[in-house]
């Protein structure tokens, strides 16, 4: 985890990854994409976060929490709360 950023595991094929991106990037909220059929150690950290199932878009946020193929209703009340 980098910190401050919200982490993103995902595939360039992924239609709910693309939109839960173009969620972040319209409201302007900094992550950091990590595709995890480029990325060493990438597919294994996210199967470990999701009981050994691939499941994307996996969003890890600073505090820890994570978010799991999340829509846009449910990753909008995540990042409220993250600043709430």
């Amino acid at each position: 985890m980098s910190g401050e950023a919200i982490v993103m595991y995902g595939t360039t094929w992924c239609g709910d990854c693309h939109r839960a991106k173009a969620l972040l990037d319209d409201l302007g909220v900094g992550y950091e994409w990590v595709n995890i059929e480029e990325v060493e150690g990438a597919s294994e950290r996210m199967l470990e976060l999701n009981g050994g199932i691939m499941r994307v878009p996996t969003l890890i946020f600073p505090d820890g929490s994570v978010l799991v193929e999340p829509t846009n209703d449910q990753l909008l009340a995540r990042l409220r709360e993250q600043v709430a």
